[in-house]
Order: structure tokens, then C-alpha cells, then sequence
């Protein structure tokens, strides 16, 4: 029997922003995914996912979800005590989604209510979001639902300030210039300690002021012309927010890639930013010219998201 696969997902604006409510861009990536297995002979790393499915059981007794899309919760422990794990290559604390295609996966075999995800209706978006948002709560002690629901739907989403969720287009030129890529820092991020850091930040009046009068404009910007195929205006406020990010997001950028950070910006070769929270994991960055940030990125490991 073949089991449905999950991908991973890249959120290419709105990480932080989301939480005080800017708009976020979202895609699949299609490189690492995950799906439901069965074995009766568990080896480590396959008991150790069992392990944390029997967790997360409990987790999900605990909710109290609407009945429109309630979990047979009971089906899922006797698949667990069959030996049900998630075989998955999304790299986990990297901010590509490995524990949302993991909520993604459990939604869809135990949902009561099967809901396609190519013809689910807009006005279940944002209740679907929500839902899987306190799924995923397990893995990050708060979730906004995003995660999950782009690798539940494996299509671009546009995420609106009052959490209105809308399916969009976008059109690879897949022998284009231009470029959004991946860096590995090498080391994996946790994300409830950066979200942490963010809500101290937050009780900072002068940091709420800049977030939401500059962040929160240069991001929403970098979407409207990034979905227009308006480049100039879309590098130039990509600019804005990578220096916004290097100058107030510091704590969440692994010191080693502050460097080239800044490099990116001064020689306006690439612009980087935050992958998910932060901390490590994978760094998000936009070229306009893949070959020459290729060259002067040389030493550090990438990998390509999407072209343009």
C-alpha cells in the first residue's frame, strides 16, 4: 500500500511578523518529505519517532478540536502499538516544517472528516489552520498552524493579517538568473527559545514601534512585488528588511553568518534572512544573480528553493 507523502515547506516572509500580524508567503519544497510507516521490527530511530507518536496521542486527547474535524484517536494508538512511526529526511530544527508534515501526515490518515486538500473551501482555511496550529502546539508549545497546513495543502499560500488564508499561484522560470536558496548554518535551531527572545523584545516599546512601522511595511512590500514580478522594488525593499533583520534580529542569526550577511547587503549581490525562528538551521537567501552569489558564497553549503 502506498502512503501519502508530506513535504517540507519554506516560509519566505512573515517569520515573527505573523505573530503580530503581518502577511506571510509560504511554499512547498518539495526536496524533503516524510510519511507514515509500519514496521515490526523498530530500529532506534524508528522507535524513538514511535516513542513521540504515543506522546503526541496523548497530546491530542487533551484538545478539545471541533467535531468537523475531530481525530480517531483510537485508530491512531493501535496503529502506534502496531509500530507506526514517520519515516521522514525534512531535517528537524532546520525551519523547513519536519514537525508540520508530521501534524500534516496524522491529519489526514485519522481525520473523521476526510477533507480534500485540492478542494477544500477558503472559509475552512483558517478554521483548518487553527486546528492544525494546536496539533502542532505539542512540538513548540505554541503554533500558529502555518506549518502544517502548508504541508498538509503542498501549494503556495498567502497568509493575511487576520489569518485569512488564501491558495495563490507562483510561476518557477526554472532557467532563470535570479534565485531564492537555502544555506545550512550546520547546526540545528530551537525554536521556543528564539520565540522567547522575540516576546522579551517585544516588551521593548521602541522595538514594537520599529517592527510594526518598518519590518512589518517591508514585508508586506517584498510580497506584493514579489507576487507582481515587481523585482526592483521588490530587491529594494528586501534590502530594507535584511538590514532590518541584521540589526534587530542579531540573537536569532548563528554569529559565524553575520559576515556574509552584511557582505550580501553591502555588495547588494544577495540579500539573506531568517529561515523559520532562527538560532541555526537554514538561512533564507534572494539573488538576482544565482552565478555570482555562487561564487562568493562558495564555501558554505546551498541549495536552490525556487528561480526566478
Amino acid at each position: 500500500m502506498k502512503h501519502p507523502l508530506f513535504y517540507a515547506k519554506i516560509l519566505l516572509f512573515g517569520e515573527y511578523g505573523i505573530i503580530e500580524n503581518s502577511r506571510g508567503l509560504t511554499l512547498p519544497y518539495n526536496a524533503y518529505k516524510g510519511t507514515l510507516q509500519f514496521s515490526s521490527k523498530l530500529n532506534e530511530n524508528e522507535s524513538k519517532s514511535n516513542k513521540s507518536l504515543h506522546k503526541f496521542a496523548d497530546y491530542l486527547k487533551t484538545l478539545s478540536l471541533p467535531e468537523k474535524f475531530s481525530i480517531n484517536i483510537s485508530q491512531l494508538e493501535k496503529d502506534i502499538e502496531k509500530g507506526m512511526f514517520f519515516d521522514s529526511n525534512i531535517p528537524q530544527g532546520y525551519g523547513v516544517g519536519s514537525s508540520g508534515a508530521l501534524v500534516a501526515a496524522i491529519f489526514d490518515k485519522y481525520s473523521v472528516n476526510k477533507i480534500s486538500s485540492d478542494k477544500i473551501l477558503k472559509t475552512d482555511l483558517k478554521d483548518l489552520k487553527n486546528v492544525l496550529g494546536q496539533m502542532e502546539s505539542f512540538f513548540h508549545g505554541k503554533s500558529s498552524g502555518i506549518d502544517p497546513l502548508i504541508c498538509y495543502m503542498n501549494i503556495p499560500l498567502l497568509i493575511q493579517p487576520n489569518a485569512d488564508v488564501d491558495k495563490i499561484g507562483l510561476t518557477e522560470s526554472k532557467d532563470g538568473k535570479g534565485a531564492v536558496f537555502l544555506i545550512n548554518s550546520g547546526m540545528p535551531g530551537e525554536t521556543e527559545p528564539m520565540v522567547q527572545i522575540f516576546f522579551e523584545k517585544l516588551k521593548n516599546e521602541g522595538f514594537r514601534k520599529t517592527l510594526k512601522e518598518e519590518f512589518i511595511k517591508y514585508n508586506n512590500n517584498c510580497i506584493d512585488s514579489f507576487l507582481n514580478r515587481d523585482m526592483g522594488s521588490f530587491f529594494q525593499n528586501l534590502k530594507h528588511l535584511s538590514l532590518w533583520a541584521l540589526d534587530h534580529f542579531t540573537p536569532m542569526i548563528p554569529r559565524k553568518f553575520l559576515k556574509i550577511w552584511k557582505k550580501g547587503i553591502d555588495t547588494n549581490t544577495y540579500y539573506l534572512k531568517l529561515c523559520g525562528s532562527g538560532g541555526g538551521g537554514y538561512i533564507l537567501g534572494f539573488t538576482q544573480d544565482y552565478e555570482a552569489t555562487e561564487k562568493m558564497l562558495k564555501n558554505y553549503k546551498k541549495e536552490i528553493v525556487y528561480r526566478f
